[in-house]
């Protein structure tokens, strides 16, 4: 399913498509609200799961929370309690492309399934920012060091 948000589009069907393979819902929207830490609830193997919220807006003005996993950022830190650098690069403004979970208000699960089969309650995710020109960057939720977490 493709939800396009704030009149943007994503920046090809293949992305799209790309989605809905990794059994996802695709997001396009733009940023309303900055990277902002929230601690972690839950500790595996020492390690802490905090999250990043961003929150994109959507058409007709409805705000969606962006809730992104800081264990899969490729500049992830061991236990910091500070947003990763690559997603505090993120600023009001710009456009987000977010492949995930959708759940009342918002997206989750935008970041890589480990390698593991991709199923609705647990697609193969991805956050991107859409630059200027309607290309689309790396996906930012790729780093699979922590993926021995849940095998």
């Amino acid at each position: 399913m493709l939800l396009v948000i704030g009149g943007a589009a994503p920046a090809g069907a293949t992305e799209q498509e790309a989605c809905t393979a990794a059994s996802g819902t695709l997001l396009v929207g733009k940023v309303v609200s900055g990277p902002t830490f929230k601690a972690a609830k839950d500790v595996l193997q020492g390690v802490k799961l905090s999250h990043t919220h961003i929150r994109i807006q959507q058409g007709g003005g409805k705000n969606l929370d962006v809730a992104i996993d800081n264990v899969f950022a490729k500049d992830y830190v061991k236990n910091s309690n500070a947003v990763p650098a690559s997603l505090k690069a993120i600023k009001v403004g710009d456009t987000l492309e977010v492949c995930g979970q959708t759940f009342a208000g918002g997206i989750h699960w935008v970041h890589t399934n480990c390698g593991e089969p991709s199923s609705p309650g647990k697609p193969n995710g991805w956050v991107k920012v859409v630059n200027p020109d309607g290309s689309v960057g790396d996906n930012i939720e790729s780093s699979e060091t922590y993926c021995y977490l849940w095998k």
